[in-house]
């Protein structure tokens, strides 16, 4: 299968709660990390629109869930990040309800891609998350972003510790990706995973 092209990319709606979502009818992919670990900036890197997600070097940005239509054939979801802890108390336990709530009852969601600052060795709060993923059988593959910021060895050092980390309480790792949103790298592949995982979506 060839990687498509896309020919679409439109923001369609936010929203704080999944049931003002759109309608549960296409398949949908949710993109989520750690605030600033790129998330914006992969989405448009995918997307091909450097404008469509709104990246800022402020984390905490994104605070509701984001629908992006593309192609008219599914939605990439922009959520908010986790682990932002300059936000008051009460503001993080409203987006962790929203998450959870979302990614509990979504029908239409196929797969969050969680992504991992390759910087940084594991750390706790991607680890944790992972867990709530497990625990409520939520399908996932793992998004390695800023590459181009690390060298290369440093870069497989991280991904190759984090993967052990993993392997601690988990019995396999799931698909993952090493991307740079300057450089392109990782799309195709990103790309060519989720049209495949198309072919199994139901409504």
């Amino acid at each position: 299968m060839k990687t498509p092209k896309l020919i679409e990319a439109k923001f369609v709606t936010s929203a704080a709660d999944y049931r003002k979502c759109p309608p549960p009818t296409k398949p949908e992919y949710a993109f989520i990390g750690r605030s600033n670990v790129g998330k914006s900036s992969l989405i448009n890197m995918l997307a091909g629109n450097k404008n469509l997600a709104k990246t800022s070097q402020v984390p905490g940005k994104t605070q509701l869930i984001n629908h992006f239509e593309i192609n008219k054939k599914y939605y990439i979801v922009d959520l908010p990040g986790y682990g932002f802890a300059k936000a008051p108390k009460n503001e993080r336990e409203k987006w962790g309800d929203m998450i959870g709530n979302y990614l509990a009852n979504r029908e239409s969601l196929v797969c969050v891609f969680v992504l991992i600052d390759i910087r940084h060795e594991p750390q706790r709060v991607d680890l944790e998350f992972l867990d709530f993923l497990g625990e409520r059988d939520v399908p996932f593959c793992l998004i390695f972003t800023k590459a181009d910021k690390v060298g290369g060895l440093t870069a497989e050092k991280n991904v190759e510790l984090f993967k052990k980390t993993m392997l601690l309480s988990w019995t396999k790792i799931p698909q993952y990706f090493i991307t740079s949103s300057e450089r392109r790298l990782g799309r195709d592949e990103i790309l060519q995973a989720i049209e495949e995982m198309n072919l199994s979506f139901t409504k």
